[in-house]
């Protein structure tokens, strides 16, 4: 499965965005109102690297933040 970084398990996440409007009740508005909720992927930054697994090179995905993290010994 390649959208799930296969050092961490991180995977595509569920998210949304909320769009709001009017002023805020402490700068002297009626509140903020919510108009509309519109929902998102928010997905793991994948490289595909080529790296030793079991002692031998192959090819897999890894997300960026292991990779600095040094999590991943790369193959040359």
């Amino acid at each position: 499965m390649h959208k799930v970084c296969e050092i961490c398990g991180r995977a595509p996440a569920m998210g949304r965005t909320i769009v709001r409007r009017g002023a805020a009740k402490r700068k002297g508005g009626a509140g903020r109102k919510v108009t509309g909720i519109g929902h998102r992927m928010i997905r793991p930054n994948l490289q595909r690297v080529r790296a030793i697994v079991d002692g031998a090179p192959r090819r897999i995905y890894v997300c960026a933040s292991c990779l600095k993290a040094g999590k991943v010994v790369r193959a040359s």
